[in-house]
Order: structure tokens, then C-alpha cells, then sequence
């Protein structure tokens, strides 16, 4: 054996950049004869490799499809060459690169032609983590992870995606790295196949267990609701807010009334000597129903409020009437022609007239409560509302809503920071999307958070909404049951 050859396959570790491109065995012969040139072209004016090649501490695998560089020197050597690349490849996008980085032992071997090559860990993790990737993706190993995280330029770029099942059963973690500029944000597809049998399969059991559950729940109510009609009547401070009609020209406002809605039903809430029922519940009917008693008799209320909402340009009407069920009499009516300036007076009143006709005691801290503006800003104020609206959808347990939610919120505490209420909610829905993975549940998503229900709390530390934001947090996100 040649001593040059022995020295080039010493056991070392090496920094291995996998690279692949995608749908290549589809292209013509001639298709793949340049994208292989081009690649390579891109590959050779990278500086990480212009560096490495000129030190004598590079060695280059080609695979068929793409190859495989061998770095010596940092991790940051093939992680920097992939971004190069990617940058290189921008305005090419006929060549569609998935890329695997991993650093770990690698043993040398000499080939059929007598040539120094490589195998072993550092080698088969780096096409293990490639496997993993779509086009465009640049998926790194938790090892290689941890030693960029050291540099605090790198900490903002990764984003842990949990394992992903590969060969042989084999388990491996794997970690984003995606810029402005390169890389794949979205989840890889066989990440997500795997995730779905996951979660297919809990929901499977969970649903078994829930029907099972259902069955004798339901056999519990209707015999305590038998108990209960004859021990007891409905409570007479009792209500359900029923969905607000939206009357608006442009039905795209239809977020405005369910937020009105929603925010009245929401200060009822915070009196102790009312019952009201939760959105939850009302959420099934829809506004100006016929059939008032019957509804009431279902929801167990005394009381029902619909209402309905115009919004044209900065003037909105709020028409809402208060409505007694057991005979369908109207106890009280009233219309608020106000300024968006002027939304949150009109949500006061409303709960302080509902309170006055059913004769609740109101504490002082109760009246302050629901006389409180969550915010001076009336952009911001709309912004939450529109977030709001995603998570009151039906079905909005998904991915658009979930992102939909987070974009506006995000919004509403850019245009005012200090506005308790959407930190709350945004913490709230970054931690539902990081339990069902709507959202990439990445560090970065799991601290936004953490910080969005510390802000909450920080600004207004009694806010019942706060404290079950950072509660929903340390259970979502924390897996903190206790």
C-alpha cells in the first residue's frame, strides 16, 4: 500500500457533508451529466472547500447522485460549505439538493481500484440525516447541533425537530439549519408520515378510551340531570351569549363580531355570581336562532344575549338584547353606535347592564375588571381580534389556523407591547402548536412561549388569562403535569 495512501485513511473525526440531488435517477442522461457538472462547479468555488482542498484536509466521495465531503478541521467547515452551496445554487433552481451533515469516527478502507476511502459512523449518520431531508433541507445531527451552539451566531439558525426513524429502526435526532437566504423551514415529509402513524395511533386509543369514557358520562348526566330537575331549578343568574350576526357589508369582518362576542362573554365570566356558559358550548349555535327556550333548556340558563355587529370603516353598531327563555320575553335591548376608538366601553356596558337585569353582586375588583381596556391601540386591539378568530374557528386545531393565530398575534403585541392580553393568547397557541406540532416544535417556538407568558404575567401578574397561559405552557411545552 502506498504511504500516501495510508496516511489519508488513519482513523480521525471527520466533519462529513452528505449531498444529493433529489429526482436525479428522473432526469435524462444528459440532464444529469449537467447537474452533476453544475454541482460540482458550485461545490469547487465554495471557500470551505477552496480551504480545506488547499490545507490537504479534504476528501471528496462521489456518490452517483451528489457526494460526499470529508472536513477534518471544525464542524463548522461542512455546515458553512452547505450554506455556500445552497447560496451558490440559488438561481438554479432545476438542481434540487437535500444535504445530511454529521462529525463522528471514520475508519479508512481502500477501494477496488486501490484508492483511500472511507467508512464507518461519521460517514453512514451524515447520509442518514440527508435521508431525512427534502429538497432544500439542510438537516444536521444533535451532536453536530450541540458543538454550533456554542458560537451565538449559530444558536438562531437550528431548530430541533425531534427524531426521525431510520434504517434498521435506528432513531436519530435531527436539527434544521435553515437561513434567510438557504435551507428548507418546513417539516420533511417522512418526519411528518412518521408523526401522523404516531399520532393516528393515540388518537385511535384515545378515542377507544374517550367513547368508553362518553358512555359512562353520559349515563352519569342524564341520571344526575333527572336529580337535578327535580331537587332544583335552572339558576336564575344564569346565561349563555349566544354568536353574534355579523351585518357587516363585508362578510370578511366576520372576526369582528365573534370577537365582540366573545369579549363580552368573556367579562360575564369574571363575575362570581353569574353563571355563564363558555364559548365552547354556544359556539354550535348559530346567531338569531328561533327556538330561544329550547336552547336555554339544553345549555341549563336562565338567560340568553345574542346580538349583532356593523362595522363600516372606524364606526361600528352593536345591537345585543338580553332575553328571559322560559317564556322568550326581551328583559332588555339597547344599540352602541361608537368609534373602533370606543369598542371597549361598549363591551363594559354590556356586562354591566347584564349584571344590573339579573341582579348580580358585583365586587370592586369585579367592576374594574370588566370596565379595563386591554389596550389604547386600536390596530393592535384589531390585530388580536383577527388572531383571536382563528382559534374560535371550528376545527382550528390545524396548521393555517394555527399559524394564522400566531401571525396576527404577533402583530398585535409588535404594534403594543405592552398589551397583557395577546402575549397570553400568543403564548397560549405557540404551546398548542408545539403539543400537536401545527407549529414546528422547535426550541425557538417552545421559548417564544415561555417569554410570551412571562410578558403577560410581568405586565399583569392577577390576569387570569396570563396564569393559564404560563400553566397551558409548563403542561404543553414542558410535559409538566403537576
Amino acid at each position: 500500500m502506498p504511504a500516501e495512501v495510508k496516511k489519508e485513511i488513519q482513523l480521525e473525526i471527520a466533519h462529513v457533508l452528505f449531498i444529493d440531488i433529489v429526482g436525479y435517477s428522473k432526469l435524462s442522461i444528459n440532464d444529469q451529466r449537467a447537474a452533476i457538472d453544475e454541482l460540482t462547479q458550485a461545490v469547487r468555488t465554495s471557500e470551505q472547500f477552496q480551504n480545506a482542498e488547499a490545507a490537504a484536509r479534504l476528501l471528496k466521495i462521489p456518490t452517483g447522485d451528489g457526494m460526499a465531503l470529508v472536513f477534518y478541521k471544525s464542524p463548522e467547515e461542512p455546515v458553512e460549505c452547505a450554506l455556500e452551496i445552497s447560496r451558490a445554487l440559488k438561481d438554479h433552481p432545476k438542481i434540487r439538493l437535500r444535504m445530511g451533515v454529521h462529525s463522528g469516527p471514520v475508519s479508512g478502507v481502500i477501494d477496488v481500484n486501490g484508492q483511500a476511502n472511507l467508512a464507518g459512523a461519521g460517514l453512514n449518520v451524515a447520509q442518514r440525516m440527508m435521508d431525512c431531508a427534502d429538497a432544500g433541507h439542510i438537516l444536521v445531527s444533535r451532536h453536530v447541533a450541540e458543538d454550533l451552539e456554542g458560537y451565538e451566531q449559530w444558536r438562531p439558525l437550528l431548530h430541533d425537530l425531534g427524531f426521525c426513524e431510520v434504517k434498521h429502526g435506528v432513531k436519530l435526532q435531527i436539527v434544521n439549519l435553515c437561513t434567510e437566504e438557504a435551507g428548507n423551514r418546513a417539516l420533511p415529509a417522512k418526519l411528518r408520515a412518521q408523526r401522523q402513524g404516531v399520532a393516528r395511533t393515540r388518537w385511535i386509543l384515545l378515542a377507544t378510551s374517550l367513547v368508553l369514557l362518553a358512555a359512562v358520562v353520559a349515563a352519569f348526566v342524564a341520571v344526575s340531570r333527572r336529580a337535578a330537575r327535580s331537587s332544583s331549578a335552572v339558576p336564575e343568574k344564569s346565561i349563555a351569549v349566544l354568536p353574534f350576526e355579523n351585518r357587516s357589508q363585508d362578510k370578511d369582518d366576520s372576526y369582528f363580531a365573534d370577537g365582540i362576542q366573545d369579549e363580552i362573554l368573556t367579562r360575564l365570566s369574571k363575575i362570581a355570581d353569574l353563571k355563564v356558559i363558555s364559548r365552547t358550548s354556544t359556539q354550535h349555535y348559530k346567531s338569531a336562532p328561533e327556538n330561544l327556550s329550547e336552547i336555554a333548556r339544553q345549555l341549563g340558563v336562565a338567560h340568553i344575549l345574542e346580538g349583532s355587529v356593523q362595522k363600516s370603516g372606524d364606526a361600528v353598531r352593536v345591537n345585543v338584547q338580553l332575553i328571559k327563555a322560559v317564556n322568550d320575553s326581551h328583559l332588555w335591548a339597547d344599540t352602541f353606535d361608537r368609534k373602533l376608538t370606543d369598542i371597549f366601553s361598549v363591551e363594559s356596558e354590556v356586562a354591566k347592564a347584564i349584571a344590573d337585569q339579573l341582579r348580580a353582586k358585583l365586587t370592586g375588583e369585579e367592576e374594574q375588571v370588566i370596565a379595563a381596556k386591554p389596550t389604547e391601540n386600536t390596530e393592535a386591539y384589531d390585530a388580536y381580534l383577527r388572531g383571536l378568530a382563528y382559534t374560535l374557528k371550528a376545527g382550528a386545531n390545524d396548521p393555517v389556523n394555527a399559524l394564522g393565530a400566531q401571525k396576527y398575534l404577533k402583530e398585535a403585541v409588535r404594534l403594543d407591547p405592552k398589551f397583557a392580553l395577546a402575549w397570553a393568547l400568543l403564548s397560549y397557541v405557540d404551546a398548542l402548536g408545539y403539543l400537536t406540532q401545527n407549529l414546528q416544535p422547535t426550541v425557538a417556538l417552545r421559548e417564544e412561549a415561555r417569554q410570551a407568558a412571562d410578558t403577560a404575567l410581568t405586565l399583569q401578574p392577577n390576569l387570569g388569562e396570563a396564569i393559564l397561559a404560563k400553566g397551558y405552557y409548563h403542561y404543553s411545552c414542558l410535559k409538566d403535569y403537576d
